[in-house]
């Protein structure tokens, strides 16, 4: 999403939530998160699981070297195990990256078409070893600019939301899709504002 569909979808919630209302007043709109869609951006989600921005960038630069700029799938799949280890991907990373690469190429993923449905596109991604409900919403909001994706699992987003609305504690998850209901369809400038907040010395 950019900036302009961000502003518009929060000014719509923050109409009908004094609570969102406060919070723009204080720490003002966030800025626009965008990443590229397709194959490159799922890969870099795998390699960057529970390891450091530098230490997946590091990976990321050894995997270029070894197998091209584009790390293409093709050559993803025929680069030697250890070859792979030695650019920093474990056993567990390797079976994720070459799961994502199969779908790929056997056309079981096209990532250009995901389906127009959340829940379906969804459903499709996490069909990749690796990827779970997290990764899925998290690609389709930043990369695909979706709309109302709201990751309610996500813990800086109950946090967020636990400032923004002055809840008496961290909301569950449950709680927290419960409690973004009434946001549809806006809920991705929601998603986006809570990481703005959940850090914000404004707040």
């Amino acid at each position: 999403m950019n900036a302009k569909a961000i502003r518009d979808g929060l000014d719509a919630i923050a109409a009908r939530e004094p609570g969102v209302a406060r919070a723009i007043e204080a720490a003002g709109y966030p800025e626009p998160r965008i990443r590229p869609t397709g194959y490159a951006t799922l890969l870099r989600t795998i390699v960057g699981q529970q390891v450091s921005v530098a230490a997946a960038a590091s990976v990321w630069g050894k995997l270029e070297a070894l197998l091209g700029e584009t790390i293409a799938p093709e050559a993803l799949l025929a680069a030697e195990f250890e070859a792979l280890r030695g650019c920093g991907l474990s056993r567990q990373k390797q079976g994720y990256a070459r799961s994502l690469c199969e779908l790929v190429l056997a056309g079981a993923l096209d990532l250009e078409n995901l389906p127009e449905d959340d829940e379906e596109a969804i459903a499709q991604l996490v069909q990749i070893k690796g990827i779970g409900r997290w990764s899925a919403e998290i690609y389709l909001l930043f990369a695909e600019g979706r709309p109302d994706i709201w990751p309610a699992g996500d813990l800086a987003v109950q946090a967020g939301l636990h400032k923004i609305l002055g809840l008496p504690a961290r909301p569950s998850e449950k709680e927290t899709r419960a409690l973004a209901e009434g946001w549809r369809p806006h809920r991705g400038s929601a998603a986006i504002f809570t990481w703005h907040c959940y850090n914000n010395a404004a707040l």
